[in-house]
């Protein structure tokens, strides 16, 4: 008998640790998503001056259109 609750708890530790590793891969793609978007990278590429204020509003209009 304790060999069976031994087996269920080792699959429940299994189970609880495959759970907390995807939903660790799916929060770092959505965070990866989000700071690659063209808004963000304008944004930085501003901020580390790299492009200068008009190109930078230049740019963030021709996000803003609907094509």
């Amino acid at each position: 008998m304790s060999r069976i609750l031994v087996l269920l708890f080792v699959i429940a530790v299994i189970a609880v640790v495959a759970l907390g590793v995807t939903m660790a891969v799916r929060a770092h793609t959505a965070r990866k998503s989000v700071a690659d978007s063209p808004r963000e990278i304008l944004k930085r590429r501003y901020a580390a001056g790299e492009i200068d204020e008009d190109e930078y509003l230049r740019r963030m209009s021709g996000l803003s259109q609907d094509w």
